[in-house]
């Protein structure tokens, strides 16, 4: 490792790939996950030699791809005669190292080879034909296209239907199984036709296995268990990634699932969701280990080209050290990578920012304590906002305003943490207030943080705000800004949620940020909507459920930044794995309020029996937005917890 003396809050450039992968505005880019996916690797190793091989090339980039394309494949051994575009705004600047010069000069270059950076080329190859230096053969980003049967649109390469991919971490070894659920989703924006895609990459990078699972028909469920591909291609042990291709897709572009990481005959138990199909610059949120606990950030390359050392760097939140993890990282392969090695001084409840220079996508964090393990994720660490002082004054129409909302699990059971997580390099301060509601939504404690500074990491244990909410079954609590200590702020509002069982001491965990909730105001892409413009004021969640001998445990949060409707009207609608409805529930949650609820006491054993061990529930409310978490429960007190997805 080697440390820095460099402020990690601005934008440090520690080797970070520059490219474009996501924008707030525009969402992901398709050109980067067409030039990285893993199936395309053979053609680009074709492409890059024939332009090394080439006496002269020269670059027609009308599209401003080509230096994207350079940061992820290496063009060193390539003669570049110029680089030529097509907007007369573009010229002069510098691509490849080279000023930008009018496509009408390209004849001048002399090349021998015109590399087109752009796909769906034919139309621009032939808008230069005339250009084209006497001899020069062309070739384009056309010859990294996939295979026919792997492409959604053929007619527009890019559409993001083309690329709904996404990682998983996935193992299989020494007890310890992950199972991966979803469902066809893809079916209620009218897809007739799905398949996944998948291919299993070993610890060291190193494909194990290919395959094609076609999806049934409808809202079916989707269940990929480690154990059962490991026995159906007679696999090793092995602790990687899944990357999952779904193909003829309609209406959502990411692939979203649960991922369970448990063991059959040990006490382990947790559950994450999808990883975010777009590698970030930075992450936050990893929490610290306590004394007696080990926390393994997993480093899983999401990019066909390795990272470098010092590519992955680590810095405790708010400080200015950065500390580079100095090992190199082969394409696509997965390495642990134990915060300890780097920051050893580094307690619980400090946190702490990861540089990922855009290699890797959403990670995961295994928490090791007492010979149990969970598994979490970070957040995405933004940089590109800066404070908002409209959102100090939007009280009078938005009530709350942000809200970030998470369980109080019932107290008999299990302990409650928070501690607030800066998400943006700039958000140098984080004025929060914490409010305790029990199921009714009556506020039962109210805990001011104050303006926390960005080094000044503050657990708050529920325990004793909850003395004076009697016998509470449940409850939740909403994080939201604190104006009388601060108004800096940008609605990224973060936070980690810890659980613990008071008995066997096995904790869960989750991160999430705050959203403006149930008003029919908007501000900017406020209220948050699964699809469409905002407001997003419906639900529908999908609940995967624990294999027996596990239960599943749900806790809904119905938050409101103002009054909305007095009551939820929220049905839970037990499916087969067809996703045929086999039986179905009313519940009514109380504005502002919660539910705890499991499915083995709202179920009973005969409808579990006709759904099946591929079950799942979707919730759905027409009537308002509701937050959600779920997990699993087991003997000895094992359990999970992650907030839920929609679509």
């Amino acid at each position: 490792m080697s440390r820095r003396p460099k402020p990690f809050s601005s934008k440090p450039d520690l080797m970070a790939l520059k490219i474009e992968t996501f924008s707030s505005l525009k969402g992901g880019n398709s050109f980067f996950k067409a030039v990285t996916h893993p199936a395309v690797a053979d053609q680009t190793a074709r492409l890059i030699q024939r332009l090394a091989e080439a006496p002269s090339v020269a670059i027609y980039d009308p599209l401003g791809f080509a230096t994207g394309f350079a940061a992820l494949r290496d063009l060193s051994a390539t003669r570049i005669g110029g680089v030529f575009v097509q907007a007369v705004t573009d010229l002069g600047q510098e691509r490849l190292g080279l000023a930008t010069q009018p496509v009408t000069d390209l004849a001048r270059s002399n090349a021998d080879l015109v590399f087109v950076a752009a796909f769906d080329a034919e139309r621009l190859i032939q808008q230069i034909a005339h250009l084209l230096p006497p001899g020069a053969e062309v070739t384009s980003l056309d010859a990294l296209r996939l295979e026919a049967d792997l492409v959604t649109n053929p007619r527009s390469y890019l559409d993001p239907l083309n690329f709904a991919t996404n990682f998983a971490f996935f193992r299989d070894r020494d007890g310890s199984h992950t199972r991966i659920v979803t469902a066809n989703y893809w079916s209620n924006y009218g897809a007739k036709q799905t398949s996944l895609a998948l291919t299993l990459f070993d610890a060291a990078g190193q494909v194990l296995a290919r395959w094609r699972e076609p999806l049934a028909p409808g809202q079916s469920a989707v269940v990929i268990d480690s154990r059962t591909v490991r026995a159906r291609f007679d696999l090793p042990a092995f602790e990687g990634q899944l990357f999952i291709h779904a193909i003829g897709g309609a209406g959502h572009d990411v692939v979203k699932y649960a991922l369970d990481t448990f063991e059959e005959d040990g006490p382990s138990l947790s559950c994450t969701h999808d990883a975010n199909a777009w590698p970030a610059d930075f992450y936050a949120g990893l929490p610290a280990p306590r004394a007696d606990e080990r926390v393994v950030l997993w480093v899983q390359n999401s990019l066909p080209i390795a990272i470098p050392a010092g590519g992955i760097a680590l810095n405790l939140m708010g400080h200015n050290e950065v500390v580079t993890f100095d090992d190199e990282v082969a394409p696509f392969a997965t390495v642990p990578l134990d915060v300890a090695s780097l920051l050893p001084d580094a307690r619980w409840p400090q946190q702490i920012e990861i540089a990922a220079g855009k290699y890797v996508v959403r990670p995961r964090y295994e928490v090791t304590r007492a010979g149990r393990t969970r598994v979490a994720h970070p957040n995405v660490e933004r940089t590109d906002l800066k404070p908002d002082p409209r959102i100090a004054e939007l009280g009078p129409l938005f009530g709350k305003g942000f809200i970030l909302p998470a369980p109080i699990l019932p107290p008999g059971q299990w302990s409650s943490h928070v501690l607030p997580t800066p998400m943006a390099l700039t958000q140098a301060t984080l004025p929060v207030e914490a409010t305790l509601y029990d199921p009714a939504g009556r506020a039962i404690g109210t805990h001011r943080f104050g303006s926390l500074g960005r080094h000044e990491s503050v657990a708050l244990e529920l325990d004793g705000l909850l003395a004076g909410g009697g016998d509470l079954p449940w409850g939740h609590v909403e994080l939201t800004y604190d104006f009388a200590a601060g108004k800096e702020v940008d609605g990224w509002l973060h936070a980690l949620f810890r659980y613990q069982d008071r008995a066997s001491g096995h904790a869960a965990e989750t991160s999430f940020g705050a959203h403006i909730f149930n008003t029919v105001l908007t501000y900017k892409d406020e209220p948050q909507s699964y699809a469409g413009r905002p407001p997003g004021l419906s639900t529908r969640l999908f609940l995967r459920l624990g294999q027996a001998p596990l239960d599943t445990i749900c806790h809904l949060v119905y938050p409101a930044s103002t009054p909305w409707h007095p009551l939820s009207q929220t049905d839970l609608a037990l499916l087969d794995a067809t996703g045929r409805e086999v039986a179905r529930r009313r519940v009514e949650i109380p504005c502002g309020g919660s539910l705890f609820w499991r499915y083995h006491e709202t179920f009973p054993a005969d409808e579990r029996t006709a759904a099946g061990p591929e079950a799942y529930v979707v919730i759905r409310d027409t009537t308002c937005r509701l937050f959600g978490y779920h997990g699993l429960a087991g003997a000895g007190g094992r359990f999970s917890l992650d907030h839920m997805f929609g679509f």
